[in-house]
Order: C-alpha cells, then sequence, then structure tokens
C-alpha cells in the first residue's frame, strides 16, 4: 500500500492531520481519544431507540386500555351477570389502576409473556412466533432485492453521468418510488400468475420446510414490496457516487495506476454509501406498512393478518402484543443502520486508525 491508500480511505477533502500529544486538547478533538468516544457514540444511538420503545409502548397500552371496548364483557357473552363481569376483570387484571397496569404488562413483555388472548387462551407469543418469521423472511427477501437492484443500477447510472442509460435509471426510479406496493403486487400477480401461470398467486410455505416452494411463493409479495425502496436506493446512490466520483482523491488514485474497481469499490463507495444506507433505514419501517397490504392480497399468515383479526375481534392483548413486537423490529433495525453509518463516518474511521497506531 501506498501513502495514496491512506489518503483515499480517508474522507473526501480531509486534510493532513498533525501529529498531537496524547491527552492534550488536540489529541481529544481529533477523536484520538478511541474507545471512550467510540462507547459514547454507541450509547447515544442505543439511548434513543429505548426512548421511543418506552414510549411507544405507553401509546401501544394505553391505547388498548383506554378504549370503550369492555373484553371481559365480550369474552362472555350477553348473559353475562355483572358480577361475572368483574370477576373476569379481576382475572385480566383490568381492576388495577392504569398505571400498575402497564408496567405489569411491560415488565412481562419483556421477558416474552406477552399475555395471552381473551377469546382463545393461547399466548400471544406463541401466536407472534408463527406469525413473524413470515414477515421477517419477507422483508429480508425484499430487503435484498431493493439492495442489489438500487446498488447495481445505482452505481451504473452513476458511472455514466449524463448519458441516456443515466437519464433512463433516473425517470424510471422517480416513477417507481411513487407506485405504492399494492398496485405492483396486483401487477405481478395479473402478469406471473393469471396470464404466464409461472408462479402461484398466494399462499405460503415455511423456509424451512421447502426452500423452494418458499421462494416460489414469497417472490411476488418480496418483488412487490422492494420495488419503492429499491428505486429510492437507486437514485440516491446515483447522486452521491456521482458527487463522489468528482474529488480530488480519485483522480490522484487515478493518476497513481489504482486499478478503477479498486478506487470505487473499496473507497468511493464506502464514502458515498451513507446516504443510501439512510434511504434504507427510513424504508424499514415502509416494509411493516406495505406488509398489511402484501399480506391481505397474496394470502399471508403474517403479523399484519394477526393484528387485523385481532382489531375485528376486540382482542386487545393480541392487538399490543403484534404492535410491540413490531415496533421492537424497527427500532432494532433502526439502530443496526444507525451503527452501520457510524461505522462509515470519517471520524470513526480516524478514530480506528488512530487506535490502531497508538
Amino acid at each position: 500500500m501506498t501513502a495514496l491508500s491512506a489518503d483515499v480511505a480517508a474522507s473526501p477533502g480531509a486534510a493532513p492531520e498533525t501529529a498531537a500529544r496524547p491527552g492534550s486538547r488536540a489529541w481529544q478533538r481529533s477523536g484520538r481519544s478511541g474507545p471512550a468516544k467510540g462507547a459514547k457514540s454507541v450509547a447515544r444511538i442505543i439511548s434513543v431507540p429505548v426512548t421511543v420503545f418506552l414510549l411507544a409502548s405507553f401509546v401501544t397500552y394505553g391505547l388498548g386500555a383506554l378504549g370503550h371496548a369492555n373484553p371481559a364483557a365480550a369474552v362472555l357473552g350477553d348473559t353475562a351477570t355483572p358480577a361475572d363481569i368483574t370477576r373476569l376483570n379481576h382475572v385480566f387484571g383490568l381492576d388495577k389502576p392504569f398505571l400498575v397496569q402497564y408496567v405489569d404488562w411491560l415488565g412481562h413483555a419483556l421477558t416474552g409473556n406477552l399475555g395471552q388472548s381473551y377469546f382463545t387462551t393461547i399466548p400471544v407469543s406463541t401466536s407472534v412466533e408463527q406469525a413473524l418469521p413470515v414477515d421477517l423472511s419477507l422483508a429480508v427477501l425484499a430487503l435484498a432485492i431493493a439492495v442489489l437492484a438500487g446498488g447495481a443500477f445505482g452505481i451504473a447510472a452513476a458511472l455514466r453521468p449524463g448519458s441516456r442509460f443515466d437519464h433512463t435509471v433516473t425517470l424510471v426510479c422517480s416513477g417507481l418510488a411513487t407506485v405504492p406496493p399494492f398496485i405492483v403486487g396486483i401487477a405481478l400477480i395479473v402478469i406471473f400468475a393469471v396470464t404466464f401461470k409461472v408462479l402461484p398467486s398466494g399462499g405460503y410455505v415455511g423456509l424451512s420446510q421447502d426452500p423452494g416452494q418458499w421462494l416460489r411463493f414469497a417472490i411476488l409479495p418480496a418483488l412487490a414490496l422492494s420495488v419503492e425502496g429499491g428505486a429510492a436506493i437507486a437514485r440516491q446512490l446515483r447522486t452521491s457516487l456521482a458527487g463522489a466520483l468528482k474529488e480530488n482523491y480519485v483522480t490522484g488514485a487515478a493518476a497513481r495506476g489504482l486499478s478503477s474497481r479498486r478506487v470505487l469499490m473499496r473507497h468511493v463507495l464506502r464514502n458515498a454509501a451513507g446516504p443510501a444506507l439512510t434511504v434504507l433505514g427510513l424504508e424499514i419501517p415502509n416494509l411493516i406498512g406495505g406488509a398489511v397490504v402484501a399480506e391481505k392480497i397474496f394470502n399471508l399468515p403474517g403479523v399484519a393478518q394477526l393484528a387485523l383479526q385481532a382489531g375485528n375481534e376486540h382482542d386487545i392483548p393480541v392487538i399490543q402484543g403484534t404492535l410491540l413486537v413490531t415496533i421492537g423490529v424497527v427500532l432494532i433495525s433502526n439502530i443496526a443502520v444507525n451503527l452501520a453509518l457510524s461505522r462509515l463516518s470519517p471520524q470513526s474511521r480516524r478514530r480506528q486508525r488512530a487506535g490502531a497506531t497508538a
């Protein structure tokens, strides 16, 4: 590795750093305080989602607990006496103060106990465990399609700025980004299930049961969910890459004989991936929202259908449990994206290099 490689790995336009004495103010400002600063960054990234989770869980429980539905009366039916309703309310714990109910529910939820259905008495965690793999497998497949397709078209367009291909990708992605997933899903069913009859229009087979059949049933809903995100990633990556390719360090790398492929994949893409990764994080809640419609169109037994069925029956514990799990999945995904963004930041890379040379 030449001296140029270190310059390329740094952020675009970064000025050379002079040596600073460990412990000095310059040393601390330059990010060479190392692990302590990195730990603070991680703590800050995690603390915000934890706060959001607590607030969201409070709202989630409050909407169910403060509603006008009377679960005990609904379970016992029209022949229930007031004494029977009072007794069942005590069994459900609904005669306790609201804050006591919330703290008990959240404490049990954090240990995996989401309560049980008022009507079937099946533990909510059991129902969620059966439905959640459907959504997670579809979400992972949809994200993979969005990243691969969006990344490929974004990189290709950035390497041909101003060309007909570049304009076509920008125009097509701008249009696809505005199409709702249910429209894409219906179109895919008409084309591949009705017209050509090469893929099923609905249903689901578990990945652990038969990976081949899982892919046949999952590919259409995953494509429907991936179109919007893939278009957004392609547009953002194209814009950030086109700007990064004009930086001086790229010209210097080419002048010193580094291959364009190496400069692009190892340095330019890393510097330009931040905005696209941010878009990817923003698309995760959209995937969750789109899953509600996708599960209905493709007849998938996912968490969204479980929540909709519970809503129709006023089964409050199931509604609260599915919402809490969904919130947790979204926040964990956002934490992962933010941690990845922090690793890609120039300050983080400077801290890593300083720690390696310390």
